[in-house]
């Protein structure tokens, strides 16, 4: 029985796409799995390499051209279809972090705090998360005001005075207040 955990990582950035991940857990399990959150980004790092290595496992992206255009909640979705899609099967059930679900042909289940009570969906936690901070730490070379290699995108003082100062990126999303609000300046 396929059972495919999914979880995404970026909602609340404000800048960089909306990523999630989708897991088949592997025969045994991977041990040490627990939110993305509460793990040391190291290991997070060990838990992604042993994740890819033994389970199926795919990745989805919705772009910040995407997020604006029809909001990040449906961004976050398409993100999800994306990773489910990229597994190649039809899985049996989705177990979905969070409390909301893609429109799917799929069985799935919405579970509040999933990162943290279904292993599979702890992995694809750790997969959405690795995945989008390296998106992340390799735009921060091109954009290096902003601190996205420790931010990730997220509203901290740094990246809004860069924003006031240096105003939006490419990668900034344009529909998220203290973006749009910048571009007013």
């Amino acid at each position: 029985m396929l059972i495919v955990g999914v979880d995404e990582a970026g909602r609340g950035p404000l800048a960089g796409p909306v990523v999630a991940a989708a897991v088949i857990l592997c025969e045994g399990g991977i041990d040490g799995l627990d939110d993305s959150k509460k793990l040391s980004a190291k290991r997070r790092g060990e838990l992604e390499a042993q994740i890819k290595a033994r389970c199926r496992w795919g990745v989805g992206e919705a772009s910040v051209v995407e997020i604006d255009a029809i909001n990040i909640l449906q961004a976050t979705f398409l993100a999800m279809t994306r990773a489910v899609e990229a597994l190649g099967c039809d899985p049996h059930e989705i177990l979905v972090d969070g409390n909301r679900l893609p429109r799917w042909k799929y069985r799935a289940r919405a579970v509040v705090g999933g990162d943290a009570l279904h292993p599979c969906i702890s992995a694809a936690s750790i997969v959405a998360k690795e995945h989008r901070d390296r998106i992340m730490v390799a735009a921060a070379r091109d954009f290096p005001s902003f601190g996205w290699e420790s931010n990730m995108g997220y509203g901290t003082p740094q990246h809004l005075t860069a924003l006031r100062l240096h105003g939006p990126t490419p990668l900034h999303r344009a529909s998220f207040a203290p973006v749009a609000q910048a571009m007013l300046i």
